[in-house]
């Protein structure tokens, strides 16, 4: 099941939607300001987020650059009153998919929806074995379909891993790449490593002694 996250302060519109995409299969999240999206995010993994551009603490366009400033790259429509050029533009700089303008017909949203993970899910989805799976695009592991829900570290430190397979990716590669703007070390990459062999079997990660990890397919 898709995971989407709505932030909406309009508690009203917030619940209609939730209503209509909970009985089209969607799971939703319901935030009502942007401090409460990012604690969200924190939580949980979320296929797809739903901002409205006026919402408390931090307007929506702020929220989702500091999303893909975090290297959150999980795919947003804005659902926005504004219809100001400006703002459209603004949005799609900050990194959003698409916008609908409010009031909208819900129908529409959910061919949007659909057509995005349908897009996503075909070109994107990278095979592991018989048994996982790795959406390139939205950054989640599956196993015999099923979202495993790791965390967020360990799915980047993945798809690293996997555009690079077959070759050597050095820890240094790793931490400029993943950890730039958190502080990190070693033992903290070793234990997101253990993590992975664990899930995986401890055969398809390499380690190259005093250099790095390898992918092997």
């Amino acid at each position: 099941m898709f995971k989407i996250l709505v932030v909406e302060d309009d508690e009203l519109f917030a619940e209609s939607l939730e209503d209509f995409l909970s009985e089209n299969e969607f799971e939703i999240s319901l935030a009502k300001s942007s401090k409460e999206a990012i604690e969200f995010t924190y939580k949980h993994r979320y296929d797809l987020y739903l901002l409205d551009i006026n919402i408390p603490d931090m307007n929506g366009i702020e929220l989702l650059k500091e999303l893909r400033c975090a290297n959150d790259l999980t795919p947003t429509f804005f659902l926005t009153s504004y219809n100001d050029k400006e703002f459209i533009k603004r949005g799609f700089l900050a990194g959003c998919d698409d916008y609908l303008k409010k009031p909208f017909d819900l129908d529409e949203l959910l061919f949007k929806i659909n057509a995005l993970f349908s897009r996503l899910n075909k070109k994107n989805l990278f095979i592991i074995d018989n048994y996982f799976s790795f959406d390139m695009s939205l950054k989640r592991l599956y196993k015999d379909g099923i979202d495993l829900d790791i965390s967020p570290k360990e799915l980047l430190l993945l798809h690293e891993l996997i555009i690079n397979k077959n070759s050597v990716v050095t820890k240094e590669m790793i931490m400029s790449t993943l950890w730039q703007n958190d502080d990190s070390s070693e033992g903290s990459l070793r234990v997101y490593i253990n993590n992975l062999k664990k899930i995986l079997g401890r055969e398809i990660i390499e380690n190259i002694r005093g250099v790095g990890y390898r992918f092997k397919l």
